[in-house]
């Protein structure tokens, strides 16, 4: 019973450094409540993230104070269509004495300190560095140097140009299954924050804006024990676990539900993904938020709260439907939520 006790009040302690962190977070970043919420999921849950969103909407303001309220080392890397391997491993130049040099890149720069690592336009990177990225991913190392360095509490995040098609390389299938979660970043609706991000100067210059996000409310060190504990101490009842394999089973098969989308044929819709891996990520996002909504067991509420973003990335749908992907799929999530009934 000591444990249990023990990780009860552990769980508290850090919600309340979990809501501070939010609440850093913004300070700086306005009307983007649902976006920091879900990140401050992905954050708990160790996961990574892919951002998609209109250039100069703070994506990368975003990041930086998330990367400051953490209170770990932020590195980034702009994707271009020459980007190697090699250029996030080491920078090769003549120094001032005129003898070549070869400095740590933007993944050794900061070595086992690394926190947040951003990789601005993933899709205009070759797959050659997209693999060097999701081995950084899952395992967390890479090799470099006849040595295996190690970064324990790295998060990535990356975003894609959705906009420009010339020379960019899509992420494969299993690339973008690597990521725990796609969040859209949008323009914020309400007209009180869009007036202040234009005519406020206190939003102009972001180096200095982002001083005003206390540093280190989350120690970076312990973020792998509390994630276990949130992972451990959030329970699941029986009702919600048939619940959670029913949409399971309904993403998978929309058709046996009589599920209907305009112009659409849901019989031969879904060709694949909503994978065990990705249910488990599913469970895993819901336990956060359930934690951080107050509760020690989780709720339908929480599963549809994080099922765009962890399971739409991961429905495979046939390619004539692909320029479609957006609506489609937002419609078959709509219409399965309507059609499996919650406990």
């Amino acid at each position: 019973m000591r444990i249990v006790r023990d990780t009860d009040s552990v769980l508290s302690d850090w919600r309340g450094h979990a809501l501070r962190f939010e609440h850093e977070i913004g300070k700086v970043v306005l009307g983007q409540e649902r976006v920091i919420r879900l990140l401050a999921i992905a954050t708990f849950a160790r996961g990574h993230v892919l951002l998609e969103g209109d250039v100069g909407v703070g994506k990368t303001t975003l990041l930086r104070a998330l990367a400051r309220a953490i209170g770990g080392a932020f590195e980034r890397i702009e994707g271009t269509i020459d980007l190697m391997p090699a250029d996030l491993i080491y920078h090769a130049h003549l120094g001032e004495d005129g003898r070549p040099r070869i400095d740590p890149g933007p993944l050794l720069r900061q070595g086992e300190q690394l926190s947040v690592f951003f990789f601005n336009e993933i899709n205009r990177a070759r797959p050659q560095v997209h693999s060097l990225l999701l081995r950084l991913m899952a395992e967390r190392s890479v090799s470099a140097f006849n040595r295996e360095y190690h970064f324990p509490h790295v998060q990535v995040f990356a975003d894609r140009n959705r906009v420009e098609r010339e020379e960019t390389f899509e992420l494969p299938a299993a690339a973008r299954d690597r990521f725990l979660m796609e969040v859209q970043v949008g323009m914020p609706a309400e007209t009180e924050a869009r007036r202040s991000l234009v005519f406020d100067p206190r939003f102009h210059n972001v180096d200095t804006l982002l001083m005003e996000v206390e540093s280190g409310v989350i120690d970076p060190e312990a973020l792998e024990t509390v994630a276990r504990a949130i992972q451990s101490g959030v329970r699941s009842s029986p009702a919600l676990e048939a619940y959670t394999l029913a949409l399971w089973e309904a993403i998978r098969n929309p058709a046996t539900l009589g599920i209907e989308i305009e112009g659409v044929d849901t019989a031969r819709l879904v060709q694949g993904g909503a994978s065990p891996r990705g249910m488990s990520y599913l469970v895993r996002a819901a336990r956060v938020r359930a934690w951080l909504e107050g509760r020690d067991m989780v709720v339908p509420e929480d599963l549809r709260a994080v099922f765009p973003e962890v399971m739409a990335h991961r429905i495979f749908i046939d390619p004539v439907y692909e320029l479609r992907r957006e609506r489609i799929v937002g419609a078959l999530i709509a219409g399965v939520f309507a059609r499996v009934p919650a406990p």
